[in-house]
């Protein structure tokens, strides 16, 4: 992937190396929205600002990372054009590797989010693949929704494919999400 370094590419061989327990022990260590995103990116080799983390609050997904996309606006999970509203209703995993074919709401994708310090130039890019898995506590109740995306002007430049082996790691990732303070909302849904 164009401008990754190559710490990334260790810190994803580490985490890809590591057991289930160990990537779960790390997230969970994770307290803060921001914390748990970063170490998403890590795990899944993507941009902090590829990783989005919404929660359910009375029928709204609001984002709660990136910090850039909490003022501008939420999903009501009665939307027919949201991916995360699809995936919070039908609280199901999905995978698309070729997200732009996807029947979707751009309006998020417009926002320029920082990537650190500098506006990043991918920011004016298309999320070209994305994987999204529902949050969902002990009672399989919603409580939010977890996506990854790799953004990039077409396919080809956004890297490697989202595997099957990659969702797995999301939804245990969702897993310790939903144990976590920042997940926790009284808008859970059944």
């Amino acid at each position: 992937m164009a401008g990754k370094s190559d710490s990334s590419k260790v810190d994803r061989a580490a985490f890809s190396l590591a057991p289930n327990h160990s990537v779960e022990f790390v997230l969970s260590r994770a307290l803060t929205p921001e914390k748990f995103c970063a170490a998403l990116s890590k795990l899944f080799a993507v941009r902090v600002n590829e990783v989005a983390l919404l929660r359910l609050e009375k029928g709204l997904l609001k984002f709660i990372f990136p910090e850039q996309l909490q003022t501008v606006g939420s999903i009501p999970v009665s939307s027919s054009s949201s991916v995360a509203a699809d995936t919070a209703t039908t609280k199901k995993t999905q995978l698309f590797n070729a997200f732009t074919t996807v029947k979707h709401a751009r309006v998020f994708e417009t926002i320029k989010l920082l990537g650190g310090e500098e506006i990043d130039p991918s920011e004016q890019a298309s999320i070209q693949k994305l994987m999204s898995a529902p949050v969902l506590n002990t009672e399989q109740k919603v409580l939010g929704v977890i996506q990854v995306s790799r953004k990039a002007f077409d396919a080809a430049a956004a890297g490697p494919d989202f595997t099957p082996e990659d969702l797995q790691q999301l939804e245990l990732a969702a897993r310790v999400a939903a144990k976590l303070p920042f997940m926790q909302t009284s808008g859970a849904t059944s």
